[in-house]
């Protein structure tokens, strides 16, 4: 096996970002070599602004840690997923990938085509299967893995909290022989993870950090980001009377409603306890982890030993894990509770992780399967070139038992020169070959070139006061607005809505035909073909709405001048805009076009001929 690269993981939490980057040791092990984290408001009143939080953290995490354009692994909370455990009937493994898309369709509360899916086999009892099937919404997905594009970086897999977690406690505790609970504490929900020898179980709890920040700020009257101030800066749980008594009446209260806050947990585990035995046939936990950034609260292990009656202690995922001179090791050893998601993504590098769930967002399942057609394309053409070789081959072998023993100096001369030809055929043809293979990949990537346009304009053309109605790709247009009026020509017709089935709605563009290079040329010579016209510009046509909504378009086309791919937006007075600055009485919108010159002008299609 080829020796493992680096691993750069991201743990997307609700409030907590994190970011590592691991290294395989010699003796096949891991070496956290990089470590930063950063926070953002898990106010739920604040959700909208919580994607472009995530986007400036990712991107300062990335500076910090000097990790590139890499292509890392990355985990989505486990309140974004839906986890369910599947029993199967004892049935051969080839069918079990059809009955898996089967039971998906049954348990996944939405259409399965909006959803993105992944599911492993696990170890269950003898005679039955089990698998663990992890779905989310698509839109969420891309959503999220535009962010992390949008900093720079890659997507090389994507896995869920719960599952990272999972591997990453496998790997560190292998001497675990009783049934153990990780009870990672999140800022809006709560990971359960069962493990009893090599199988395992995971629900998510609605009660998190947040739950007990707006507990706080519900009894207090107060804003959320100065009760989450006051719970970590003076918030404890409180255990019992006694405890309270020693501590002053401000503080007193205050642990008394994270108590509260935190009740209903002891609750829902024992109810998740009690459903892992009946449904999964597992046996009550013996032991007690704890993880997450909600662990941080003082006394929150006494309070979990006192409600479940069971040894509790921090889950420390850095167990079997070296640290390289770089880290800081006092953070590390204070934070240690918290990187289990890092570690259990770390171990993807090193083909060390139990469970591997990879959610592919649509974007990186296009480029994997352009990928794997390159291979294909170029084994195909080296097997044709291998061939064409070998014929040559043969033929140059038959020639050169075909001369007379009494010319023996000739043939041997002949048969030296007759190489020659073949050989240079053959280079020919392996060009020929190579430039042929080089269409095949291009044509492939043409296919989902129009998609990538218009998600790069979706991408950077969006705002809650500014839509799109209309996109007219056209040819010949001048970006400087000289000519622009007479050549530029639009691709579809401009009535092509009332055109009837089967018929082209392209136009048929009009190229003017090359200058004549000679006079003296035969009049019954063929002119040469026109050249093909190109797309050059997109002319596309919407409407503003709102009070000064038409400085959004603006907005918008600065947004799309900064980092478009595909379309150089040039000056304001060069666009070909027409944006009205004031709704005309009694509307609801107003109209405005502009026209985006491409990068790269892209051939126009045709229509077809007619027979």
């Amino acid at each position: 096996m080829a020796e493992a690269q680096a691993t750069v993981a991201l743990n997307i939490g609700s409030q907590r970002i994190s970011m590592g980057v691991f290294e395989p040791s010699k003796n096949g092990g891991l070496i956290l070599k990089k470590y930063e984290s950063s926070s953002i408001l898990a106010d739920p009143a604040a959700e909208m602004a919580r994607l472009p939080q995530i986007r400036v953290a990712i991107s300062e995490l990335a500076d910090t840690l000097k990790v590139g354009k890499s292509k890392l692994r990355y985990a989505i909370s486990g309140q974004s997923v839906f986890t369910r455990f599947i029993k199967l009937p004892p049935i051969e493994d080839d069918n079990i990938e059809q009955l898996v898309a089967f039971e998906a369709q049954q348990h996944v509360p939405f259409p399965i085509d909006e959803v993105i899916w992944d599911w492993q086999l696990l170890e269950s009892g003898a005679g039955e299967k089990e698998v663990a099937l992890v779905a989310i919404k698509g839109d969420a997905l891309n959503d999220m893995n535009d962010i992390v594009m949008e900093s720079g970086l890659g997507t090389a897999e994507v896995d869920a909290s719960p599952m990272a977690l999972y591997n990453a406690l496998r790997y560190n505790y292998p001497e675990l022989e009783e049934t153990t609970l990780l009870i990672d504490i999140g800022a809006k929900t709560c990971n359960l993870i069962y493990l009893e020898g090599n199988r395992m179980f995971t629900r998510s709890v609605a009660v998190g950090g947040a739950s007990v920040t707006t507990a706080i700020a519900k009894e207090y009257g107060v804003s959320f980001a100065e009760a989450e101030s006051q719970k970590c800066s003076n918030g404890m749980v409180a255990l019992n009377t006694a405890h309270t008594s020693e501590l002053d009446e401000a503080t007193a209260a205050l642990a008394t409603v994270i108590r509260n806050a935190l009740g209903k947990l002891p609750a829902e585990i024992a109810r998740t306890t009690n459903y892992f035995r009946s449904q999964h046939g597992g046996s009550a936990p013996k032991r007690v982890m704890l993880a997450g950034g909600g662990a941080n609260l003082p006394h929150v292990a006494d309070f979990f030993q006192e409600k479940l009656r069971l040894p509790v202690e921090f889950f420390n995922p850095l167990k079997r894990i070296s640290v390289g001179k770089g880290v800081d090791v006092d953070r590390i050893a204070a934070e240690a509770h918290l990187l289990g998601e890092l570690v259990g993504l770390g171990l993807r590098g090193i083909d060390q992780a139990a469970l591997e769930i990879d959610l592919v967002p649509d974007v990186v399942s296009r480029e994997r399967d352009t990928e794997r057609r390159k291979p294909i394309l170029i084994g195909a053409s080296a097997v044709l070139l291998l061939g064409l070789a070998a014929w040559a081959g043969f033929n140059v072998w038959k020639n050169g038992r075909m001369g007379e023993e009494e010319k023996a100096l000739q043939a041997k001369v002949a048969d030296l020169e007759s190489y020659a030809a073949p050989l240079k055929k053959l280079s020919k043809r392996e060009e020929n070959l190579n430039v042929l293979s080089e269409r095949l990949v291009n044509a492939q990537n043409a296919r989902v070139l129009w998609v990538d346009i218009w998600d790069d304009l979706a991408h950077h053309f969006t705002s809650d006061t500014v839509w799109l109605a209309d996109l007219d790709p056209v040819v010949g247009y001048s970006a400087n607005g000289e000519g622009a009026a007479d050549n530029a020509q639009s691709v579809i017709v401009s009535d092509f809505t009332q055109t009837v089935y089967g018929q082209s709605s392209l136009t048929k563009l009009k190229v003017a035909p090359p200058a004549p290079t000679s006079r003296k040329k035969s009049k019954r010579a063929a002119p040469p073909a026109p050249p093909a016209p190109m797309v050059n510009a997109i002319r596309i046509k919407g409407f503003w709405r709102g009070k000064g909504g038409y400085n959004e378009v603006y907005k918008l086309l600065d947004r799309l001048r900064a980092d478009s791919k595909f379309f150089e937006v040039q000056p304001t007075e060069k666009l070909g805009l027409t944006l009205p600055t004031s709704l005309a009485e009694g509307s609801y919108a107003a109209p405005f076009e502009v026209t985006l010159v491409l990068k790269r002008p892209i051939p126009a299609p045709t229509p077809p001929k007619s027979q």
